[in-house]
C-alpha cells in the first residue's frame, strides 16, 4: 500500500523526470510508492501535497528546534535580507552570531559556514594543519557528513562489513571514493575503552584528531558510557591530538551549550549546524583559540562564498536569542520525557521487548532487545523490520518518524502536550497493527 495520495504521486512522477530518483538527497528516497512531497510546515506539523497533516518527528533530520515557519525567525530573516544577502565582506550579523555562539558554548573563536559537511571538512583540515599529522579516528555508526574521508563505517554500513571488533575494517559507504583515502581513517567501535586506548597508544604520532558524535545521532541515539568521552579527552591531552565534538545534531538541541554543556567536557574543536538556524542553512566551526588560530590567511585555507551569509546568520541570531530567553530546552525535555515514558508503557503492554535510548530532544527506539545497545554493532540486535512496519503504520495514521530506526525521533518547541497524547494514541494502534502484520 502506497502512502502517497494522488497529488503527491503526480508530483513525484514529475520529480522523477528532472532529478535522479526524484530527490536531492538519497535519504529522502523511500521508493517510488512511499516518497512524499512536503508542501508546507507549520509548528510541529508538516503537510504533504495532498494536504495530509503529520506530527513531524523528523524535523528535516533535526534542524527544526523551534517549529516549522517559526515567525520570530522568519521575520528576522525577512528584515535582514531586504538589505542584501552576500557582500564578500564581514557583516554585523556574522559578528553578533559568533558572539552568541561564544557566550552559549564557552568557546574562544568561531568561523561560519553553510552545512554540517562543510563544518566537519574544515575541522579536519584545521586539526591536520595544527598537528602536522594526517590520520584521524572516528567511530563506527557515526556520520560526519558527505566528505569522502568520513564515508567509512557510517550508520549505513552492514554489520558484516565491519570485520571483527579487535581489528575493524573500514567499510566504504558509497562508490566513488578513491581507495587510498581509507589509509587515513581509523574506525573504532564506540564505547570500547580498551580498543581506543591501545590504538591511540600505538599510533598517536600519526593521529591529528579524534572525531566523535557525543550521542550517536544516526544510530538511534546510542549514549556514551560513563567515562568514555572523558577517556577521549585524556588521550587527546596526553598525545597532542585535537578532540573534535561533532555537534551538528546535538548542538543547541540537548542543551543551550550543546553536548559540551550536557556532558561537561570541553573539546578542542566543535562543529555546529542543524538547530543553529531552525531550518535555515547555517553552520559553524568553533573551539579553543590556539587551534582555531591555525586558520591563518595564506597558510591554511578556509573560505566559502556563502559562509556567514545574511540569511543564515540572521536566522542563527534569532534562533539563539529565543533559546536564551525562552524555556525551549526545558519544554522539549518535558514533552520528550512524557513521550518516551508513554512509548515504553505501550510497548510493555503489548509485550514487545524494547529500549528507548538517548535524550528527550532526540531519542531512538530499538525493538526486540532487552539490553541497551552500547555501540553500532549491538544496535543490529534489534528488530529493524518490525520498526519499519511500525513506521509505515504511524505515517499512514498521521505521525511521521523516520522509516529507519537508526534515525532518532526529534522534538521541537512547538510540540504540545496534546500532540504528545495524540502521538501515543496513534502509536498504540500502529504497534498493534505492526505486530499483527509481522
Amino acid at each position: 500500500m502506497s502512502i502517497q495520495g494522488p497529488k503527491t504521486k503526480k508530483l513525484f512522477k514529475e520529480a522523477l523526470e528532472v532529478m535522479p530518483y526524484g530527490v536531492n538527497s538519497n535519504f529522502r528516497y523511500w521508493g517510488d510508492d512511499d516518497t512524499l512531497i512536503a508542501s508546507r510546515g507549520e509548528g510541529a506539523y508538516i503537510y504533504d501535497a495532498d494536504d495530509k497533516r503529520y506530527i513531524d518527528y523528523r524535523l528535516g533530520f533535526g534542524p527544526i528546534i523551534l517549529g516549522h515557519g517559526y515567525q520570530d525567525v522568519v521575520k528576522k530573516v525577512q528584515d535582514a535580507i531586504a538589505g542584501g544577502s552576500v557582500f564578500a565582506w564581514t557583516t554585523p550579523y556574522e559578528i553578533e552570531l559568533c558572539e552568541r555562539i561564544i557566550k552559549m558554548c564557552n568557546v574562544d573563536k568561531v568561523r561560519l559556514t553553510n552545512s554540517g559537511t562543510e563544518a566537519t571538512m574544515h575541522a579536519l583540515r584545521i586539526a591536520r594543519a595544527h598537528t602536522g599529522r594526517e590520520k584521524f579516528i572516528k567511530f563506527e555508526g557515526q556520520y560526519h557528513g558527505m566528505l569522502d574521508y568520513f564515508m567509512f563505517s557510517t550508520a549505513s554500513a552492514a554489520p558484516r562489513s565491519l570485520g571483527s571488533k579487535r581489528n575493524p575494517i573500514n567499510s566504504a559507504a558509497t562508490s566513488g571514493i578513491p581507495k587510498g583515502i581509507s589509509e587515513y581513517v581509523i574506525n573504532l567501535p564506540f564505547n570500547d575503552f580498551e580498543r581506543l586506548e591501545e590504538t591511540v597508544d600505538a599510533k598517536w604520532g600519526d593521529i591529528a584528531a579524534i572525531f566523535v558524535e557525543p550521542i550517536l545521532g544516526n544510530s538511534a541515539s546510542i549514549m556514551p558510557l560513563p567515562g568514555f568521552l572523558e577517556k577521549i579527552r585524556e588521550l587527546c591531552d596526553k598525545y597532542g591530538i585535537v578532540m573534535v565534538f561533532d555537534e551538528v545534531k546535538t548542538g543547541f538541541r540537548i542543551a543551550n551549550g550543546g553536548a559540551q554543556e550536557y556532558f561537561n567536557i570541553q573539546a578542542d574543536l566543535v562543529t555546529y549546524a542543524k538547530a543553529l538556524g531552525n531550518g535555515f542553512p547555517i553552520a559553524a566551526i568553533a573551539g579553543k583559540e590556539e587551534v582555531m588560530m591555525t586558520i591563518q590567511p595564506g597558510a591554511m585555507a578556509h573560505g566559502g562564498t556563502y559562509s556567514g551569509n545574511v540569511v543564515g546568520a540572521a536566522a542563527g541570531i534569532a534562533t539563539l536569542e529565543i533559546l536564551e530567553k525562552e524555556p525551549v530546552i526545558e519544554t522539549i525535555n518535558k514533552r520528550g520525557s512524557a513521550l518516551m515514558q508513554g512509548l515504553r508503557d505501550i510497548l510493555t503492554e503489548v509485550d514487545i521487548p524494547h529500549q528507548i535510548i538517548g535524550v528527550p530532544a532526540m531519542f531512538g527506539i530499538v525493538l526486540g532487545v532487552e539490553e541497551e545497545p552500547r555501540d553500532f554493532r549491538e544496535y543490529f540486535n534489534g528488530d529493524g523490520d518490525l520498526y519499519e512496519e511500525l513506521a509505515v503504520n504511524l505515517i499512514e495514521r498521521g505521525v511521521q518518524p523516520d522509516g529507519d530506526a537508526r534515525e532518532p525521533w526529534f522534538l521541537c518547541y512547538s510540540l504540545t502536550e496534546q500532540d504528545v497524547n495524540e502521538t501515543l494514541n496513534i502509536f498504540n494502534d500502529a504497534i498493534i497493527a505492526a505486530k499483527d502484520e509481522s
